[in-house]
């Protein structure tokens, strides 16, 4: 039926982008806090000793170990390298900017009443940067895969009136119609026609195959990856010491997603029988997105010099919201009828989905050498594969909640870290290791890094400063259909933190 009389109907349709994956998941299930230097300095080890902003981050009880009131803002400057495999080709990239990743304070209210067993009570209000998201690099080779497989994959068994113009009706109208009406696929299927990448077997509305009018061969393509944007939380906490070992409390988060990212790929071929050579392929991506969650934790003193924290991170529960622009350019070297210019200016605007990011176990245990130093470690665990899109009515979030709970894995987090203390100098230092969330161990791999950082107390004032690395493999999956070929990104991350913290 053509979309014409469907419109009056399509408009008032409920339709679900298809551009979500497991990617999504995962880049918003990530917790890696950035953080203060002194956090940072131990590898963010620090889930049984608190007395540190951004250790309420990872078991809330670890405000009420600070004696006194204080306020801490930390700058950080991140630098990340890239090197970036496509097949035969080898880039590199590289990346800084200076950002806030920490700021906050705690209150801390002593009980006066010396009978109660209820000693003091914490107050705290931080905000933490969780990621970053500034990425920009660019992957090139030769491959045999084409983006004429893209748009094959999206264009075949659909009807040809419902990925066409009508004659007389723009690039804009048609795009955007067919958006509301058949969705997502639908519109792929229209720029690889209208593109003529695609050719119809017949041009009968109801013909459903396709042949491309790019022959097999060798392609020269470029694809780059520009993106920006972070992952923020605000945190309200609250916390209590029992006696003199005992040390009790919550958080209540609220999560902030501000995510931009453009693509674009460049193919050229110079096959027999091509009658398209060039083709330019833009994706832009405009996400946002809001969440909640809770923590609760404990720390214990069983002596001393040892304590043993326990903490859990509720999911977090988001609402996102999306929207995407397309372009597509193709050239012939032979025939100018080939030659096309699609820019829709169009603007898809998703209804909103909800993202159920999956909860956190974390232990941890820690020795206090008394005024001279301390060791840590926290061990983590979050299950990937309980990760949950939403409506679950939805036959595609279904099945990507199936795929996660095929795909996605159990992760384990260790980190172990230690400070020395001479006067009021404290030298620190850590290791963290961080187990893929893909059962496969390729997609994204394991993380490992290292930190190292000073400290040097003033009295009412704390300078602390921080170096840590870390490094991590990806492989980049360039389109969810037909061009599924990866870029493989060794990304290396470089980061210098300064912290201030006043005592009030």
């Amino acid at each position: 039926m053509k979309k014409g009389i469907l419109f009056c109907i399509g408009v008032l349709a409920i339709s679900f982008a298809n551009g979500q994956d497991l990617t999504d998941a995962v880049r918003y299930s990530k917790d890696d806090i950035q953080g203060t230097a002194r956090y940072r300095a131990l590898s963010g080890a620090f889930g049984a000793l608190g007395g540190d902003l951004s250790a309420i981050a990872i078991n809330p009880a670890g405000s009420s170990v600070f004696t006194e009131s204080n306020f801490t803002i930390s700058l950080t400057n991140l630098n990340s390298k890239k090197d970036v495999l496509y097949k035969n080709g080898l880039n590199n990239a590289s990346n800084s900017n200076l950002d806030l990743s920490q700021v906050g304070a705690a209150f801390v209210f002593r009980n006066r009443n010396t009978n109660s067993n209820w000693k003091k009570f914490t107050l705290g209000i931080s905000y933490n940067k969780v990621d970053d998201y500034n990425s920009d690099w660019l992957a090139y080779g030769t491959n045999q895969k084409s983006i004429k497989d893209y748009f094959w994959a999206n264009a075949n068994g659909l009807r040809l009136d419902e990925i066409s113009r009508f004659e007389g009706e723009s690039y804009a109208d048609a795009y955007s119609a067919i958006g509301s009406l058949y969705g997502d696929q639908n519109q792929q299927a229209f720029l690889g026609y209208e593109s003529f990448i695609l050719e119809p077997d017949t041009y009968d509305d109801s013909n459903t195959i396709y042949t491309t009018n790019i022959a097999d061969g060798d392609f020269y393509q470029e694809y780059s990856y520009a993106a920006t944007g972070y992952n923020g939380k605000f945190t309200i906490n609250a916390s209590t010491q029992y006696g003199d070992n005992l040390f009790l409390g919550m958080n209540l988060n609220t999560h902030f997603i501000n995510y931009e990212r453009s693509t674009h790929l460049y193919e050229e071929n110079n096959n027999t029988g091509s009658f398209v050579n060039e083709v330019a392929f833009r994706n832009n991506l405009s996400t946002i997105g809001t969440g909640v969650s809770l923590q609760f934790g404990g720390i214990l003193k069983i002596e001393e010099q040892l304590r043993v924290g326990l903490s859990y991170d509720t999911p977090t529960w988001y609402t996102i919201e999306e929207e995407t622009s397309q372009a597509i350019k193709t050239r012939s070297y032979d025939d100018a009828t080939y030659n096309t210019d699609i820019n829709p200016r169009v603007i898809n605007i998703y209804p909103q989905y909800k993202l159920q990011t999956p909860g956190k176990f974390t232990g941890s245990i820690a020795y206090v050498f008394g005024l001279r130093g301390l060791i840590s470690f926290d061990y983590s665990l979050k299950d990937y594969g309980n990760t949950k899109f939403k409506p679950t009515s939805s036959s595609y979030y279904s099945y990507l909640n199936n795929k996660a709970s095929d795909e996605l894995a159990a992760a384990a987090t260790y980190k172990i870290g230690g400070e020395y203390r001479i006067k009021q100098l404290s030298l620190r230092g850590g290791y963290r290791m961080e187990e893929s969330p893909y059962k496969d161990g390729e997609t994204v791999g394991d993380l490992n890094g290292y930190s190292l950082g000073l400290g040097y107390n003033f009295g009412n004032l704390k300078l602390d400063l921080t170096f840590d690395q870390f490094e991590r493999k990806t492989n980049y999956q360039l389109y969810q259909v037909g061009l599924t070929d990866a870029a493989n990104l060794d990304n290396k991350s470089s980061n210098l933190t300064l912290s201030v913290t006043f005592n009030m």
